[in-house]
């Protein structure tokens, strides 16, 4: 069983990534559940691709700005307590589930609720965590100099994701040793990914994990028109294809349209989700971060220094286009990328949960 943090890109497309390596290795995914909240939908592309039953519940939010760009660290905390009644009922539901699925491992990505369930209720069931968050716990990551509050809130919430878990997979941008239970790994990469052969586009390349942030790149593309632009970004009240101009574009999220489009443009640039970066870094692509909140600060400070790109404090996109004749792609990553197989099969192994 997978059990998943709904909100944002990056931890439905590694469930499906996973999802196919286990298949493809004879292994069978019973069920999947999604957790979400009232300020989210479950992406298309995700049910589209997974073959199974699934089911969501309701789980924690980040609360953003009037403007949707930056996190309310405390207003998310007040609100998040608020909403316990309906996370208690979250959390029977997945022991319900658990206990009467007859599976053999619960793997969870980043869901607060699944570490909450195994703490309080106790499922007999083995699971294991997966994200590149549990590489927070190991010793030799590098965190920025930023909010001591808001980054111990990070380590609490994350650690409270695995509370109890057998194993912790790190996904990482790179090779490191590893610790305890803390096992790094590689990025995990979806089949179209790998598949992708990367051209040279004259256009950047966007995502806005909120798309507040499009005040900022209108502002920008109106003193640079002559620099194409094609954004990804969560509006629903505008049509599937925003077309501002002949030079700008917004587009809804759509998997299949953003891989075509990062596999062929100039350059990337996007808030700083660990998965989006993995695939600018796998396909050569330099990459421009503007963070939206403290978990995003640490993706972007250690994809920096991994090579994937800069970070900036806003959609300022001249940084990144002064910043393309010094890019050195990593080609090391590629390779580190094609050991994820191996590795993620040997650490799923139930005997040794």
């Amino acid at each position: 069983m997978f059990i998943i943090q709904g909100e944002g890109r990056g931890h439905l497309t590694q469930a499906i990534s996973m999802y196919e390596m286990l298949t493809r290795n004879g292994d069978e995914v019973k069920e999947i559940l999604v957790g979400v909240n009232e300020l989210l939908t479950l992406p298309s592309f995700f049910r589209e691709k997974i073959k199974c039953p699934l089911e969501t519940f309701n789980s924690s939010c980040f609360l953003f700005s009037t403007k949707h760009k930056k996190s309310l660290f405390l207003k998310s905390i007040l609100y998040n307590l608020w909403r316990l009644p309906d996370y208690i009922r979250s959390i029977r539901f997945i022991k319900r589930k658990i206990d009467g699925s007859g599976i053999d491992l619960v793997i969870n990505f980043y869901e607060i609720l699944t570490g909450l369930t195994y703490a309080l209720m106790r499922p007999k069931t083995p699971y294991i965590c997966i994200a590149h968050q549990y590489l927070f716990f190991h010793p030799d990551f590098a965190f920025p100099r930023k909010n001591r509050i808001q980054l111990a809130g990070l380590l609490l919430f994350t650690r409270l994701t695995c509370l109890r878990a057998s194993r912790l997979l790190a996904l990482s941008f790179r090779e490191m040793r590893n610790v305890d239970n803390i096992c790094v790994v590689p990025p995990l990469m979806r089949t179209e990914v790998l598949g992708k052969t990367p051209t040279q586009g004259d256009y950047i390349l966007g995502y806005m994990l909120n798309a507040g942030f499009s005040e900022q790149v209108l502002n920008w593309h109106r003193e640079h028109r002559d620099v194409f632009l094609h954004f990804f970004w969560d509006r629903e009240d505008v049509p599937e294809e925003l077309q501002i101009d002949d030079t700008l574009t917004f587009h809804q999220l759509n998997d299949t349209a953003f891989l075509n489009r990062m596999a062929d443009c100039r350059a990337y640039a996007s808030t700083g989700g660990f998965e989006s970066i993995c695939e600018a870094l796998y396909l050569q692509k330099p990459v421009m971060m503007v963070p939206a909140h403290i978990e995003q600060e640490c993706n972007a400070f250690d994809a920096v220094n991994s090579g994937a790109g800069i970070t900036a404090d806003k959609f300022s996109l001249l940084n990144l286009l002064e910043f393309l004749p010094s890019y050195q792609p990593n080609t090391g990553f590629i390779d580190w990328v094609g050991r994820g197989n191996f590795l993620f099969i040997n650490n799923l192994d139930i005997a040794d949960c």
